[in-house]
C-alpha cells in the first residue's frame, strides 16, 4: 500500500547529499525535523527546520549522547496508522513518516592511527540505530533511508507518486537498514573483541559487502556473487581497480587472488607467477619483469594458455608486449600498470588488466575461511616464511648459495600449489611443478615428465614437497 509522507526525520553524519535531498522534500511540502549537527547543516541551506529539541521540549545532553530517545520521537515512528492513532493524540505525538539517518563512523574512527579507546567509544552510535530500527520494524507506515546512494530514487518516487511511496520501497528500504545496523553492530563486537585478546570469539560475526554480481560461479549452474570488506587493504584481489577487459569471471577472480598471493611472497627481485586452475604453472624470478615472464613462461607453455598472470613490480611496456605476442592470457594483474602499458593492452581488449596497488610489507594476520557441511573451519592464514639463518644443515654436504636460494624459492611457491605439491626449482626459476595428486611420489613423476617435456633438466634442482616422502623410491 502507498503511504504519504508529511513529515521526515533527519540525523546524518554522512551529509553527502543532504541539502539538496531535504530541499527537495521541504519543495513537496513534508516537514523536516532535526538534530542538532544536520539541522544547522539544513539553516545554512536556507531550508527550513524545526529541531528535535523544540519539538521535545528536552535539549540535547551529555555532549549529545541523549538527542533523539524520547516517546514524542519514538512514538511518531512506532506508532501504527489506524491503531495506535488516539494514544498518539492524547501525547502530543505527531506522525513522523519517514526517518533519514547514517550513523557515527566508527569503522573509520577506529581506522585512523592513534585512535584510543575512549574515542572509539565515543563513535558507538545509540540513538542513530535505535531510530532505524523503531523506522524499519513501522516500515508500514514509515519509510527509512540508511543510504544517500538512494536519495535520488526516492525523490523521483515521491514526484511521481504524489508523495507517496509504495509498500515495496519501503520495505526493501527496511531491508537495507537491518543489514546496515547489523553490520554497525558486527564493527563494534570485533573491535572490542579484539582489544579483550579473543582470536576466535564464541559467536563469529562476517561482514563483507556485495561488489559484484557474477554471470556464474565455478560451473554455469552455479549462481555467484562477489563479496569484498568494507575497506579491502591495498594490494589485494578485492582492492583491484579493472582498467579494461571483459568482466571478471568467478574462476578469473579466485585465480587472480592465487597468482597475487603468490607473487607477494617474493619481495627482493622482480617476478611473475602464472597460474591455471589455482595452481602455480611456472615461477621465476629476473633482474627485470621481461626476464621473469619469459622465465615462468619457460616451465609450461601449455598450461600457461588462458592462465592469469601476476607480477610483484609495475608493468612495463616491453613485458607487456612480449605476453600479447606469447600467448593467450584472462587475466594480468600488477600492483601498478604503466600508461605505455595499457596503450599495448588496449590492442587486445578482452584482456582483463588489474592494478591491485602496493601491499604491505607487514599485512596484519587475517583469518582464512573454510565452508564445511554445517559449519565453518577458521585459521589464521599462512603467512609463515623460513629464512637461510632459521636453516639447520644436516647433510654431508652444506649447500651452496644459489642452492639455498632457490631451496627457499621452490618452498615458497609450494606454499600455493595444490597437495602433494612437488616444485623443482633451479635458478630461480620452476623447472617443473606437480600438482593435486593423491600421491606426492606421482607429483614428483609428472613435475619431472612435464620439466622433460619443455627441455628443462630437472638434475642440480632444489626440490620442494609440502610434506614428508614416507618411504625410500
Amino acid at each position: 500500500m502507498n503511504k504519504k509522507i508529511t513529515r521526515a526525520l533527519i540525523s546524518v553524519s554522512d551529509k553527502s547529499g543532504i541539502a539538496d535531498f531535504c530541499r527537495a522534500l521541504h519543495q513537496l511540502g513534508i516537514e523536516l525535523l532535526s538534530t542538532g549537527g544536520t539541522a544547522k547543516t539544513l539553516a545554512e541551506n536556507a531550508i527550513p527546520v524545526t529541531e528535535v529539541s523544540d519539538y521535545t521540549g528536552f535539549p540535547e545532553m551529555m555532549d549529545g549522547r541523549v538527542k533523539t530517545l524520547h516517546p514524542k520521537v519514538h512514538g511518531g515512528i512506532l506508532g501504527r496508522r489506524g491503531i495506535d492513532d488516539a494514544v498518539m493524540a492524547a501525547n502530543g505525538i505527531l506522525p513522523i513518516d519517514m526517518v533519514v539517518v547514517n550513523l557515527y563512523p566508527f569503522a573509520a574512527a577506529i581506522a585512523k592511527p592513534g585512535c584510543d579507546f575512549d574515542t572509539a567509544i565515543e563513535n558507538i552510535d545509540i540513538g542513530g540505530p535505535t531510530l532505524l530500527r523503531a523506522a524499519a520494524k513501522n516500515h508500514a507506515d514509515v519509510a527509512v533511508v540508511v543510504n544517500p546512494g538512494d536519495y535520488a530514487a526516492i525523490i523521483a518516487e515521491l514526484k511521481g507518486g504524489g508523495q507517496q511511496l509504495c509498500g515495496q520501497t519501503r520495505f526493501d528500504l527496511a531491508v537495507k537498514c537491518f543489514a546496515h545496523t547489523a553490520s554497525y553492530d558486527t564493527q563494534i563486537a570485533a573491535y572490542l573483541s579484539k582489544l579483550n585478546g579473543v582470536q576466535f570469539p564464541g559467536t563469529l560475526n562476517l561482514q563483507f559487502e556485495h561488489h559484484q554480481a557474477l554471470r556464474y560461479g565455478e560451473n554455469p549452474h552455479q549462481d555467484a556473487a562477489f563479496y569484498r570488506e568494507k575497506t579491502p587493504a591495498p594490494g589485494t584481489i578485492a582492492a583491484a581497480k579493472q582498467l579494461q577487459g571483459k568482466e571478471l569471471s568467478y574462476n578469473n577472480i579466485a585465480d587472480a587472488d592465487a597468482a597475487l598471493e603468490c607473487v607477494k611472497s617474493f619481495r627482493d627481485q622482480p617476478t611473475c607467477v602464472i597460474v591455471k586452475h589455482a595452481n602455480p604453472c611456472g615461477v621465476a624470478q629476473a633482474d627485470d619483469n621481461l626476464s621473469a615472464y619469459k622465465l615462468a613462461y619457460q616451465t609450461d607453455p601449455t598450461s600457461a594458455f588462458g592462465g592469469i598472470i601476476a607480477f610483484n613490480r609495475e608493468l612495463d611496456e616491453q613485458t607487456a608486449a612480449e605476453i600479447i605476442q606469447r600467448q593467450f592470457v584472462e587475466v594480468i594483474i600488477a600492483p601498478v600498470i604503466s600508461a605505455a602499458a595499457q596503450a599495448v593492452l588496449a590492442a587486445k581488449q578482452n584482456i582483463r588488466a588489474l592494478e591491485c596497488g602496493a601491499w604491505l610489507d607487514n599485512e596484519a594476520a587475517a583469518l582464512d575461511f573454510k565452508r564445511v557441511s554445517g559449519g565453518l573451519l577458521v585459521q589464521h592464514n599462512d603467512r609463515g616464511e623460513i629464512s637461510a639463518a632459521g636453516l639447520t644443515v644436516v647433510s654431508k654436504r652444506a649447500p651452496t648459495e644459489q642452492e639455498l636460494a632457490d631451496l627457499l624459492f621452490a618452498w615458497k611457491v609450494a606454499k600455493f600449489v595444490k597437495s602433494n605439491a612437488i616444485v623443482y626449482c633451479k635458478n630461480g626459476q620452476t623447472i617443473g611443478v606437480g600438482a593435486g595428486q593423491m600421491s606426492r611420489v606421482y607429483s614428483a613423476k609428472i613435475a619431472g615428465i612435464k620439466a622433460a617435456d619443455e627441455g628443462l633438466d630437472v638434475a642440480g634442482s632444489a626440490m620442494a614437497s609440502d610434506a614428508f616422502f614416507p618411504f625410500r623410491d
